[in-house]
């Protein structure tokens, strides 16, 4: 790029970094998900330069590319929630392994979150990116590869070190792919923080949908698990040339902005996350296994799961606009846990003849309180060094806390049997949700 367009981009990227104080980019009058495109990089000395590329054919390439990245940051959860049951019998799989691979991905998404900025300062985010995508293809070849020579419980290990390499790398990207987005493309914000996000939610979707078919044709989960590596090894190899093109240049971290961890609104705020996260992971690790232990066959506890999932797609799209528009968040926080817990109970308790109407409750509730979540980042800070410590933090104890969702309806399956238990859990989870969406949602500031 010539030093004008340099000096050009960097204009086009101070000037969509600027904001109201609201969190509404001053790229369109469309707000999307603001939270999700958080700075990881803005503490950094000298500032994040834009990716170098030499076109706009190449800026274009680089939106695709980073698009598809996002197509791939989901499936891992879904796809082996789709062939549970097949996993866990045919690979002869002990009760505690099951509760491991469901929550220790989820796990490392807030234990890693940290490390990426730290990693970026040294090698650059778009050459984090490129590792964090090489450790998720080979933890999705690796996941359904037999160490045992055929004894039992042979793939245990694999589909554990493997799970683990897909949370790492997922964590990394979860935190270094929005500000990419909005550092490179501020003239397209709102068109690439929809593509981003809309790609995020499709891939749980396909994964929900496409891996018990793909086991009925193969009539092996093996088959099942190892096509999601495909997709993951394609957007590595078109994101190479890009990654390795960067120079790197030493930073340095400075610290601006509120501290947040001594903040009671930033603690309201993520324990709100924690609480959403406990139900979203949830349902990705457990609602396929629910339908089908309910007699639901398994493509149509895929394509249930598949369309709820949808679902979450439409709630995020429309409820940050929405929570935007209100001198507070109090009442749509409020609404928004309620639907979403009461869609998980009733998908467990409710009538099985309306599961597509509880289905779509939860879709509709999740999704929009997921985006309500990441809204707040914005919504309850001042400055973007204030926003992208609460987004580290929201993400770190979110996550890191919030697995434990995952973990207790599974320790709850094993020790009873039933998914009974599960329904009263969440019930719980969700009035708990709509509490802090309450207090998270009064028009406060960190700091």
């Amino acid at each position: 790029m010539t030093d004008a367009t340099n000096a050009e981009a960097e204009k086009r990227r101070r000037g969509a970094a600027s904001g109201d104080g609201q969190g509404r980019s001053r790229t369109g009058s469309s707000l999307v998900e603001p939270g999700t495109l958080v700075d990881a990089e803005i503490d950094e000395l000298p500032p994040a330069e834009p990716t170098g590329v030499g076109s706009r054919r190449a800026l274009a390439y680089l939106g695709v590319c980073l698009v598809l990245i996002g197509l791939n940051l989901r499936s891992v959860f879904s796809s082996l929630s789709a062939v549970l049951p097949e996993v866990t019998s045919q690979a002869a799989l002990p009760g505690w392994s099951v509760v491991v691979l469901t929550t220790v991905p989820v796990t490392l998404l807030g234990v890693f979150a940290p490390l990426a900025p730290v990693l970026a300062r040294r090698f650059g985010a778009e050459r984090v990116l490129l590792g964090a995508m090489a450790l998720l293809t080979a933890g999705l070849l690796l996941r359904p590869v037999d160490t045992g020579s055929g004894q039992s419980a042979g793939h245990l290990p694999a589909l554990l070190v493997g799970t683990a390499a897909c949370g790492a790398a997922i964590a990394l990207c979860n935190v270094l792919l929005p500000g990419l987005v909005k550092r490179d493309f501020p003239h397209r914000l709102g068109l690439m923080g929809g593509l981003y996000t809309t790609a995020i939610c499709a891939s749980a979707a396909l994964g929900a949908g496409f891996t018990y078919p793909v086991y009925t044709a193969t009539g092996e989960w093996t088959k099942a698990l190892w096509v999601w590596a495909v997709p993951a090894a394609v957007v590595l190899l078109l994101f190479l040339p890009v990654a390795v093109r960067q120079g790197t240049v030493r930073h340095q971290a400075v610290r601006d902005g509120v501290n947040v961890w001594r903040s009671s609104v930033a603690w309201q705020v993520t324990i709100f996350m924690v609480l959403q996260a406990m139900m979203s992971f949830s349902g990705f690790a457990w609602l396929a296994p629910i339908l089908r232990e309910r007699g639901v066959d398994g493509a149509a506890a895929g394509l249930i799961v598949a369309v709820c999932i949808v679902l979450q797609m439409l709630g995020s799209l429309f409820a940050p606009a929405l929570a935007a528009r209100f001198g507070d968040q109090r009442a749509i926080n409020t609404v928004v846990a309620l639907m979403t817990g009461s869609g998980f109970v009733l998908s467990i308790l409710g009538p099985l003849d309306l599961i597509w109407v509880w289905a779509g409750l939860l879709g509709l509730g999740q999704g929009s309180l997921t985006a309500c979540a990441l809204t707040l980042i914005m919504l309850r800070t001042r400055d973007g060094h204030t926003a992208a410590h609460l987004s580290g933090m929201m993400q770190g104890v979110g996550y890191g806390v919030g697995s434990t969702g995952t973990l207790m309806v599974g320790q709850l399956h094993q020790a009873t049997g039933s998914f009974i238990p599960a329904g009263i859990l969440f019930m719980v989870v969700g009035l708990l949700a709509a509490v802090f969406g309450y207090r998270s949602g009064r028009n406060r500031y960190v700091g």
